[in-house]
């Protein structure tokens, strides 16, 4: 069986996808079967900001942030991620050669799971509020069938949230954690998580810091704040799930690919306490 990948490539500001997808381009062309997931969140921002509706963001009490998604915000998120940025990568890909499907978490129910019927989310006071009406979700199930029928016939998908909730509405999910979902569904090899960031830095200010091998989740769980939160969490689930390999690296460079699956970035491998 063909190695398998599931690469996570993040959104934030200042993320060039170039370098990436010519590597990806080599990779498929040379055999190995790759899932691209990524994420739109600065494109989204900016959208927000032209149609005058600026992003808010929400904290959990236990320091997650997520994106505050009513209904018109989750018009603008599937604009910005599912439209622009989605198309713009399969037109990317398609022109290298690969032969890349642009599809989101809604189509064919790729990826399924439950809403969240009351958020807790504390204010700039430290006050804790509950936020009933937000379309936000978790991935739970994967259609790995669907997936492998794609790749199989020489596919190369490229997916995006949103997903779909188990009551048939779109919501809006975490990227890192719906790659680390897919790949624990697919059995892949390995999961790379790449953004604007080296990986999990001990001190956020200092590029320095960063915790290479890991030998404790404890330690990761502790470095990691905002958004690391969530690809922390998101490769934990997926060595639960059976993934061997977890890289957490940056974006950014003229072989990203190459450099996160040699060790750049913090990378959990085996069994970990």
């Amino acid at each position: 069986m063909a190695e398998l990948l599931v690469i996570k490539i993040g959104g934030g500001e200042g993320i060039e996808l170039d370098a990436a997808l010519s590597e990806i381009d080599g990779l498929v062309r040379a055999g190995t079967r790759v899932v691209l997931v990524h994420g739109g969140s600065h494109e989204t921002n900016m959208l927000s900001e032209r149609l005058g509706r600026p992003p808010t963001f929400i904290t959990s009490p236990s320091g997650h942030t997520s994106r505050r998604t009513d209904r018109e915000t989750l018009e603008i998120f599937e604009m910005a991620y599912c439209g622009k940025v989605n198309k713009g990568i399969v037109e990317s890909l398609r022109h290298l050669g690969t032969d890349a499907v642009g599809l989101s978490g809604i189509d064919a129910g790729i990826w399924t799971g439950t809403r969240k019927n009351a958020i807790r989310a504390v204010d700039e006071s430290g006050r804790t509020m509950i936020i009933r009406d937000d379309l936000t979700g978790r991935v739970e199930r994967v259609d790995a069938g669907f997936l492998r029928l794609l790749l199989d016939n020489g596919r190369t998908p490229v997916l995006t949230p949103p997903a779909m909730s188990d009551e048939g509405v779109a919501m809006n999910v975490d990227a890192d954690r719906a790659a680390a979902a897919t790949a624990a569904a697919l059995g892949a090899d390995e999961l790379l998580l790449l953004s604007n960031v080296p990986g999990v830095l001990r001190d956020p200010e200092d590029r320095g810091s960063l915790i290479e091998a890991v030998s404790s989740l404890e330690e990761v769980r502790e470095a990691a704040k905002g958004r690391m939160k969530n690809k922390v969490l998101g490769a934990e689930e997926a060595l639960t799930g059976g993934v061997a390999r977890v890289v957490i690296g940056s974006a950014s460079g003229a072989s990203p690919i190459a450099d996160a699956r040699s060790g750049a970035g913090t990378v959990f491998e085996g069994a970990i306490a």
